[in-house]
Protein backbone atom coordinates (compact mmCIF):
# COMPACT_ATOMS: atom_id res chain seq x y z
CA UNK A 1 0.00 0.00 0.00
CA UNK A 2 1.11 3.52 -0.74
CA UNK A 3 0.68 6.42 1.65
CA UNK A 4 0.02 10.05 0.85
CA UNK A 5 0.10 13.04 3.16
CA UNK A 6 -2.25 15.97 2.70
CA UNK A 7 -0.40 19.19 3.48
CA UNK A 8 -1.98 22.56 4.26
CA UNK A 9 -0.73 25.99 3.16
CA UNK A 10 1.60 26.14 6.20
CA UNK A 11 3.14 22.77 5.24
CA UNK A 12 1.49 21.02 8.19
CA UNK A 13 0.34 17.45 7.57
CA UNK A 14 -3.40 17.37 8.10
CA UNK A 15 -3.95 13.70 7.28
CA UNK A 16 -2.26 10.61 5.89
CA UNK A 17 -4.22 8.36 3.56
CA UNK A 18 -3.58 4.86 2.25
CA UNK A 19 -3.83 4.22 -1.48
CA UNK A 20 -3.76 0.83 -3.18
CA UNK A 21 -0.52 0.28 -5.10
CA UNK A 22 -2.53 -0.50 -8.24
CA UNK A 23 -3.69 3.14 -8.27
CA UNK A 24 -0.14 4.49 -8.52
CA UNK A 25 1.21 1.88 -10.94
CA UNK A 26 1.34 2.83 -14.63
CA UNK A 27 1.05 0.58 -17.67
CA UNK A 28 4.82 -0.11 -17.50
CA UNK A 29 4.36 -1.42 -13.94
CA UNK A 30 6.22 1.54 -12.43
CA UNK A 31 5.01 3.51 -9.41
CA UNK A 32 4.17 7.10 -10.32
CA UNK A 33 3.57 9.55 -7.49
CA UNK A 34 1.47 11.85 -9.67
CA UNK A 35 -1.10 9.08 -10.18
CA UNK A 36 -1.58 8.93 -6.41
CA UNK A 37 -1.78 12.70 -6.15
CA UNK A 38 -4.45 12.76 -8.86
CA UNK A 39 -6.37 9.99 -7.10
CA UNK A 40 -6.25 11.78 -3.72
CA UNK A 41 -7.33 15.05 -5.30
CA UNK A 42 -10.26 13.37 -6.98
CA UNK A 43 -11.29 11.49 -3.84
CA UNK A 44 -10.55 14.04 -1.09
CA UNK A 45 -10.57 17.36 -2.90
CA UNK A 46 -8.02 19.93 -3.92
CA UNK A 47 -4.89 20.27 -1.87
CA UNK A 48 -1.23 19.43 -1.75
CA UNK A 49 -0.40 15.74 -1.51
CA UNK A 50 3.03 14.11 -1.17
CA UNK A 51 3.82 10.43 -1.11
CA UNK A 52 5.33 9.14 2.13
CA UNK A 53 6.58 5.77 3.31
CA UNK A 54 5.96 3.89 6.56
CA UNK A 55 9.52 2.51 6.43
CA UNK A 56 10.97 6.01 5.91
CA UNK A 57 12.67 5.17 2.61
CA UNK A 58 11.04 8.19 0.99
CA UNK A 59 11.32 11.79 2.19
CA UNK A 60 13.36 10.76 5.25
CA UNK A 61 10.43 10.00 7.60
CA UNK A 62 6.86 8.77 7.53
CA UNK A 63 4.49 11.71 7.51
CA UNK A 64 2.41 12.03 10.66
CA UNK A 65 -0.61 14.20 11.32
CA UNK A 66 0.61 17.43 12.93
CA UNK A 67 4.11 17.03 11.52
CA UNK A 68 5.42 19.21 8.71
CA UNK A 69 6.72 18.88 5.20
CA UNK A 70 10.01 20.72 4.67
CA UNK A 71 10.10 21.82 1.02
CA UNK A 72 13.81 22.65 1.09
CA UNK A 73 14.82 19.22 2.38
CA UNK A 74 11.96 17.38 0.63
CA UNK A 75 11.40 15.65 3.96
CA UNK A 76 8.71 15.06 6.55
CA UNK A 77 9.53 16.24 10.06
CA UNK A 78 7.82 15.21 13.27
CA UNK A 79 6.88 17.90 15.76
CA UNK A 80 9.87 19.13 17.73
CA UNK A 81 9.65 17.38 21.12
CA UNK A 82 11.61 19.96 23.14
CA UNK A 83 12.81 23.50 22.45
CA UNK A 84 16.46 22.54 23.01
CA UNK A 85 16.50 19.65 20.53
CA UNK A 86 18.13 20.15 17.14
CA UNK A 87 17.47 18.71 13.73
CA UNK A 88 19.86 16.03 12.51
CA UNK A 89 20.32 17.06 8.88
CA UNK A 90 21.20 13.55 7.72
CA UNK A 91 18.05 11.90 9.11
CA UNK A 92 15.73 14.90 9.50
CA UNK A 93 14.93 13.69 13.01
CA UNK A 94 15.07 15.70 16.21
CA UNK A 95 17.87 14.86 18.62
CA UNK A 96 18.81 16.09 22.06
CA UNK A 97 21.80 18.39 22.45
CA UNK A 98 23.30 15.75 24.78
CA UNK A 99 23.61 12.08 23.74
CA UNK A 100 21.83 9.36 25.71
CA UNK A 101 23.95 8.08 28.61
CA UNK A 102 25.88 4.92 27.73
CA UNK A 103 24.05 2.82 30.36
CA UNK A 104 20.64 3.75 28.98
CA UNK A 105 18.04 1.09 28.13
CA UNK A 106 17.84 2.79 24.74
CA UNK A 107 21.39 1.62 24.01
CA UNK A 108 21.20 -1.82 25.62
CA UNK A 109 21.84 -0.83 29.23
CA UNK A 110 19.59 -1.29 32.23
CA UNK A 111 18.94 2.28 33.38
CA UNK A 112 15.95 4.20 32.08
CA UNK A 113 16.50 7.89 31.47
CA UNK A 114 14.12 10.64 30.42
CA UNK A 115 14.83 14.05 28.98
CA UNK A 116 14.71 16.97 31.43
CA UNK A 117 14.21 20.16 29.46
CA UNK A 118 14.82 22.45 32.45
CA UNK A 119 18.41 21.20 32.77
CA UNK A 120 18.71 20.25 29.08
CA UNK A 121 20.09 16.90 30.11
CA UNK A 122 19.06 13.32 30.83
CA UNK A 123 17.90 12.26 34.27
CA UNK A 124 17.22 8.83 35.69
CA UNK A 125 13.56 7.98 35.41
CA UNK A 126 11.92 7.10 38.70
Amino acid sequence: MAHFAKIDSSNVVTEVVVVNNAVITNESNQEVEQLGIDFCTQLYGAGTYKQTSYNSNMRKNMAVKGGTYDTTRDAFLNQKPFASWVLDESTCRWKPPVDNPSDSEAVGGNVLYQWDESSTNWKIST
